[in-house]
């Protein structure tokens, strides 16, 4: 299964050592699913994370962003997508087209566009009772 996580769960991962988004972000490391990012989500990731309003984080950052680059799936959107109403959001988008991603985890919906056939878009939360209803065990694959 591929997952493509938006900026903020990675935040949230950092802020909040042992909730819902660090278990989320843990499984994906873990190759329970493949974590995909595309060029553009990954620079996203690197700039946002490295904002200075994060300083007080920056070392749960740094051990963030090391573990996740070689355990991260990078893909290569074709196009460019104008759906939702942030920008940065249409990148998550293209990249989860581009991963034929099943899951866009966000910890913010309301940008995103209720109907895209291409991946459940959906919370930490509900992300984690899908695993756990499914059983999922399989390993990640690209």
């Amino acid at each position: 299964m591929r997952v493509v996580l938006d900026t903020n769960i990675l935040i949230s991962t950092c802020w909040t050592p042992g909730g819902l988004e660090e278990q989320v972000v843990e499984l994906g490391l873990a190759r329970r699913f493949t974590i995909a990012v595309s060029p553009a989500l990954w620079a996203e990731y690197i700039d946002v994370l490295r904002r200075p309003k994060f300083k007080s984080i920056q070392p749960r950052v740094d051990l963030l962003i090391a573990r996740l680059k070689p355990a991260v799936w990078k893909v290569e959107p074709t196009t460019t997508l104008t759906l939702a109403s942030d920008p940065d959001d249409n990148r998550i988008l293209e990249c989860a087209a581009a991963a034929q991603a099943s899951y866009i985890v966000t910890g913010n919906l309301r940008d995103f566009p209720l109907d895209w056939p291409v991946a459940r878009i959906v919370h930490a939360r509900h992300f984690l009772a899908d695993l756990a209803q499914s059983n999922f065990t399989a390993s990640a694959e690209p």
